[in-house]
C-alpha cells in the first residue's frame, strides 16, 4: 500500500482533541506552504484562510460554533474563506507568465478578459458559488497536508457565518465556506469509522 493510500485511509475527523497543545506558527506555514500548489479555477487561488489562536478570539469562534467542546479543545480554528471576487487578479496571477515570456501581451489581454467576462456574465451567485467550491478544494489539501505532519482536524459548517465575519473582521467579499479545528486527536473515547456506501452506490457511468 503506498504512503499516500495510507495517509487517505487514516484521516478522519476528530470530534475531540488533547487539550494544551500548542501549534505553532511556523509549523502552519509549513503546512500552507504545501497547500498553495493545490487547484483553483483559472489559478484565481480564491481561498484564504484566518488562523485563530488567540484565547479570546477562540472563545468567541466557540460561542459562534454552538459550543461545540472541539473547538474549545483545538490547538487552533481555522476559517477557511472563499473570495468572490478572486477573477479581478486575473492579470496579476498571469503577469509572470507575461514576464517570463511564456505568453505574449496578446495572450495575456485575452486571458484576462475572458477570466472577467467569464465570471462577469454568470453574476453574483456564480461567484458565491465558486468561491465556496474553490475553497473546499483548498481546505480538503490542508486536512491531507495536516495529516501527512502529524496533525488530525475536523471540518465543521455548523457555526454562524455571519457572527465569525464580524468577530473576526472578514472583509464582506469572503465568503466563510468552511471551519477546520486542528490539533492532536483524543482517542481515548474514539469509535469505529462511520458507514462508507461501496462504490456502486455512488459511481454511474456515462449516465446516472
Amino acid at each position: 500500500m503506498s504512503e499516500f493510500i495510507s495517509l487517505l485511509q487514516s484521516r478522519r475527523s476528530a470530534n475531540k482533541f488533547i487539550t494544551g497543545v500548542e501549534i505553532l506558527n511556523n509549523e502552519l506555514d509549513d503546512i500552507f506552504n504545501l497547500v498553495k500548489y493545490g487547484p483553483s479555477a483559472f489559478n484565481l487561488q480564491h481561498t484564504h484562510y484566518v488562523v485563530v489562536k488567540d484565547p479570546e478570539l477562540l472563545n468567541k469562534v466557540y460561542l459562534a460554533a454552538n459550543k461545540q467542546y472541539k473547538v474549545q479543545t483545538a490547538s487552533a480554528v481555522i476559517i477557511v474563506l472563499g473570495n468572490k471576487n478572486a477573477y479581478k487578479d486575473a492579470g496579476r496571477m498571469n503577469e509572470g507568465l507575461l514576464h517570463l515570456g511564456v505568453i505574449n501581451q496578446q495572450e495575456y489581454d485575452m486571458t484576462v478578459e475572458s477570466v472577467e467576462s467569464f465570471y462577469e456574465s454568470r453574476g453574483e451567485t456564480f461567484k458565491r458559488e465558486e468561491a465556496i467550491r474553490n475553497a473546499s478544494l483548498s481546505a480538503m489539501n490542508f486536512m491531507l497536508i495536516a495529516k501527512e505532519k502529524g496533525w488530525d482536524t475536523c471540518p465543521m459548517i455548523g457555526f454562524d457565518p455571519e457572527v465569525i465575519r464580524t468577530d473576526l473582521n472578514i472583509p464582506e467579499v469572503y465568503v466563510p465556506a468552511l471551519m477546520i479545528a486542528i490539533g492532536k486527536e483524543d482517542t481515548g473515547s474514539g469509535r469505529p469509522r462511520g458507514y462508507r456506501k461501496p462504490v456502486g452506490e455512488f459511481v454511474s457511468y456515462n449516465q446516472f
